[in-house]
């Protein structure tokens, strides 16, 4: 089992991390043809980046939209950053000032996680508009995140695995250096959710993470009376 969780997180790596590259230059090349920023909007450089940072962080759209999504949604995401840089001490060796101190709070952070996550889903089924337009992949990716946040509270509340063994499996991993793994069947089925998540990752709905950076009706300025927006197509049939 060590050999094959060996292979399987180098292969979810490079899966993850080249399809990850491959969507963020494709999003980058992907022309804006026309000035759609949602109004109101800002009409300065500074302003979309202060606007993007609200929306990246505190889910602005969504929190003016609908309250109660908003609270689901700030719970799971919010958590799973913590619960992240909780992990984060499985990779760093001394740990790190700062992931050493979000230890406790990192360790409650996946109820958070769950119990958000847990919110999504019960939307898709309870509110009829969103269950209409719900997709087998929707669910899919929220039982796999929810799978992933149960079987990690399962083995920190309830089966208990060498933590130190499995630190040192990751960091040798690192070094290329292939250290033995715990043999503890819900480790086994938590790593093995999290490099199935790894591998769909830049495939899926949840690559919306960094699209977001590259939507035309955030990160554009409302500036028409200031500067002509004009499209590449456009600039070539004028010059013709």
């Amino acid at each position: 089992m060590t050999i094959f969780f060996a292979i399987l997180f180098y292969v979810a790596t490079a899966v993850f991390v080249l399809g990850l590259a491959f969507k963020i230059i494709d999003f980058a090349r992907t022309p804006a043809p026309l000035s759609i920023p949602t109004t109101p909007a800002p009409t300065t450089s500074g302003g979309v980046a202060l606007r993007m940072f609200r929306e990246v962080v505190f889910f602005e759209s969504l929190f003016k939209g609908s309250l109660w999504i908003w609270m689901f949604a700030a719970a799971f995401h919010f958590g799973l950053a913590l619960v992240v840089v909780r992990h984060l001490r499985y990779f760093t060796e001394p740990v790190w000032f700062w992931v050493a101190f979000a230890q406790p709070f990192g360790m409650y952070a996946g109820f958070a996680m769950v119990a958000g996550l847990g919110g999504l889903w019960a939307r898709r089924f309870l509110v009829e508009r969103i269950r209409y337009i719900s997709t087998p992949s929707d669910h899919l990716m929220l039982v796999l995140l929810l799978l992933i946040g149960l079987t990690g509270l399962g083995m920190k509340f309830l089966m208990h695995t060498d933590i130190v063994a499995v630190k040192a499996f990751f960091l040798g991993l690192l070094r290329f250096e292939i250290l033995p793994l715990p043999d503890h069947p819900g480790l086994y089925l938590h790593l093995l959710l999290v490099a199935a998540l790894m591998i769909v990752f830049p495939f899926s709905k949840l690559l919306h993470a960094p699209g977001v950076f590259f939507s035309p009706s955030r990160n554009q300025a409302d500036n028409p009376r200031e500067a002509r927006h004009l499209a590449p197509w456009a600039a070539k049939l004028e010059k013709n």
